[in-house]
């Protein structure tokens, strides 16, 4: 009896200093360790109706997050959709919801299979996109400020391989350039200031579908290059074939823009020397690795 008594002295004494030291702020494992006490059981019953301090409680927005988690849990949602939903890591699921039952497993339907599929796959592309967009600023950097010689090679290699071009055949040594793609537009109009060519000898023409929205293209062009649409020669239309496939349909499509020299003829020969220097120096440079 007297043995009972003294340890459930011991045990009101032991509570005494457990609670006391929770409400100086301490935490449970604090406590556990300064009254040497390692049974759980034992320390949940030192510290019954006793409130845990302030600084151990989470803040209010995770036990928020915390609660809808459990419901969703408790309504069968797997931790990836809890973690979709949620926006929260699945190891912080995990120890929200470990002590509820496993909701039972079933089969996706061909919706949610294909909806999931989708999700993982535009996150895909979305990685590439930005993979793409990297590589093209980093390579845009290497290039830098390119000089008039950097400049004039580009040029000629540009043109003799967009550019018309004489043949046997039908000698015709004049300067025409048409491309649907307005930053080549804009590189060869920079080469030919640099040739020295002035403005009053081009000539500008659009060439297009004539299904497409013939005026916005030829908006689009006059206003690309600095001019007036009334400045524009006589747009060349191509007719429709209902047999085509065509890809370029969209509000996108402009069509292209023809850009002629007026006079251009000794200019047309120098540009097919220059090429023929170019290729002339590459053979040297190729017969010289070899040897």
């Amino acid at each position: 009896m007297a043995h009972s008594q003294n340890k459930h002295r011991d045990f009101d004494s032991l509570r005494e200093q457990a609670v006391a030291l929770r409400r100086a702020g301490l935490s449970r494992r604090q406590i556990r360790d300064r009254l040497h006490i390692h049974n759980n059981d034992i320390l949940n019953r030192l510290l019954e109706g006793e409130p845990p301090p302030d600084w151990t409680r989470r803040p209010l927005a995770k036990d928020d997050l915390r609660n809808m988690a459990r419901e969703l849990r408790l309504q069968g949602w797997t931790y990836d959709r809890i973690q979709f939903e949620l926006g929260c890591s699945k190891s912080s699921i995990s120890l929200w919801v470990r002590d509820l039952p496993q909701p039972e497993r079933r089969t996706r339907t061909r919706e949610e299979a294909s909806a999931i599929a989708r999700r993982g796959w535009e996150a895909t592309l979305r990685k590439r996109e930005d993979e793409r967009r990297q590589t093209k600023h980093l390579a845009a950097e290497e290039i830098g400020a390119m000089t008039d010689r950097e400049l004039f090679l580009v040029g000629v290699g540009l043109y003799w391989a967009e550019g018309s071009k004489s043949k046997p055949y039908r000698r015709q040594e004049r300067i025409v350039f048409v491309n649907s793609d307005p930053d080549m537009i804009t590189v060869f109009l920079a080469w030919l200031r640099l040739l020295g060519v002035e403005r009053k000898h081009l000539r500008f023409a659009v060439h297009i579908h004539e299904t497409a929205d013939v005026a916005a293209a030829e908006m689009f062009w006059a206003k690309h290059v600095g001019i007036e649409t009334a400045d524009l020669l006589k747009t060349s239309l191509k007719k429709h074939n209902p047999r085509t496939n065509r890809k370029n349909t969209d509000e996108g499509y402009r069509g292209c823009l023809r850009v002629g020299v007026r006079g251009g003829a000794d200019l047309y020969r120098r540009i097919e020397g220059w090429w023929y220097g170019i290729v002339l120096s590459a053979r040297e440079a190729e017969e010289s690795n070899r040897t």
